[in-house]
């Protein structure tokens, strides 16, 4: 008699981390995978084992991946001490990567690239963390005259494995300022040009003159990077620095749970059961209805949607592994809730969404027709 086989199935896990230092203690660690996170941010190598008991990952914070002079970087020490880290913790199953730099300046970017290209000769797989500024970081800050220029020659140099920028655009006096769409624009052109998936730094934070999150906060920013292709999402902060004016983060500075950590599971959860479709999508394209901003540009003659019932919308097109047509639909809205009815270029024969409370699909009629302020829908289009 032959001998039974089964194949071992890998779960389709789109990444959600905390940006932060965590407290490396067995309650936070356990309520941040209850939350909804799959990484739980930079940890020491000492400190992987109690990140993994959690059932998350990490991303590997040591002076050996990101203590150098990056204008002056000597390769012979960085070849030793990448090589001494990757020895000593790349087989832990709580490595996800491992931290290189913050917010670097294209000055930088050669000597990064020495580190980086060590990490992927001696870790294939594992993430060289770094992490670039915003579109609204000065010349002087990126080191480069415009940010298309710094993005491209980032990619260049260092030859990353996934693209990460932050973004802090929600504030006090404005719901969204127009250097979040100008960044996410040029984002999702670098990732489709290199073929390059990238992540997204969303602010889940109070401080300076950023407003405390909302609901539709949170939803908004999960579900427009959803929608422009984006493939993780980090959370600026999750833990609330003891520093200013920073305050309504998931958790306190008492270490208490805030109305944001509830605000946070909420999207996590819809994210987890929105994956194993997400992730099996190409982005074709992202565009606006009604409200489109000044660098964003709306539907175009080969465009599955004509118009969306919503004066403030945001769609993005997808083509699945089986060749078959999806698309995202997210109100943009952060105060009205809107009815969700696409006007198709071709009519569908059957139209169907992803629940995101089950994973399943499901028919999208009725009630499943209504979006929240920043919520979005996932649809599979049947010709």
């Amino acid at each position: 008699m032959a001998k039974r086989t089964t194949k071992k199935t890998v779960a389709a896990v789109f990444p959600v981390m905390a940006w932060n230092w965590p407290p490396v203690e067995t309650r936070p660690l356990r309520r941040m995978k209850e939350n909804g996170l799959t990484i739980a941010g930079f940890v020491a190598p000492k400190d992987l084992d109690a990140v993994h008991r959690a059932g998350l990952k990490a991303i590997v914070s040591d002076p050996r991946a990101g203590g150098y002079d990056w204008r002056n970087v000597d390769p012979a020490v960085a070849k030793r001490n990448v090589a001494s880290l990757v020895r000593e913790v790349n087989r832990h199953p709580a490595v996800f990567g491992y931290y290189v730099k913050d917010e670097p300046s294209a000055e930088e970017f050669a000597g990064l690239a020495v580190v980086a290209n060590e990490f992927r000769r001696l870790a294939p797989g594992k993430w060289p963390y770094i992490n670039l500024f915003p579109d609204y970081a000065t010349p002087a800050q990126l080191g480069a005259p415009t940010y298309d220029e710094h993005l491209e020659r980032f990619i260049q140099a260092c030859r990353p494995s996934i693209l990460s920028y932050d973004n802090y655009s929600l504030m006090e006096n404005e719901d969204v300022r127009p250097a979040y769409w100008t960044n996410i624009e040029s984002m999702r052109a670098a990732s489709v040009r290199h073929r390059i998936p990238f992540w997204n730094i969303v602010l889940t934070v109070a401080h300076f003159q950023y407003r405390e999150p909302t609901a539709a906060d949170a939803r908004f920013q999960a579900y427009t990077t959803m929608a422009y292709g984006g493939r993780g999402l980090s959370y600026f902060t999750y833990f609330s620095p003891p520093i200013g004016n920073y305050r309504a983060a998931a958790v306190d500075q008492f270490g208490n749970e805030t109305p944001t950590w509830q605000y946070l599971q909420h999207v996590n959860l819809q994210i987890a059961n929105l994956a194993p479709h997400l992730l099996a999508l190409r982005s074709d394209d992202a565009y606006h209805l009604n409200q489109v901003p000044p660098t964003s540009h709306g539907p175009s003659a080969a465009s599955l949607v004509a118009s969306v019932g919503g004066n403030n919308v945001l769609v993005g097109e997808f083509t699945h592994r089986d060749r078959s047509r999806w698309v995202m639909v997210v109100n943009k809205s952060f105060r009205d809730s809107m009815w969700c009815n696409p006007t198709w270029r071709r009519t569908p024969t059957r139209v169907q969404m992803v629940s995101p409370y089950s994973g399943r699909l499901i028919p999208y009629d009725g009630e499943q027709r209504t979006l929240a302020p920043g919520q979005g829908v996932l649809l599979k289009i049947e010709a």
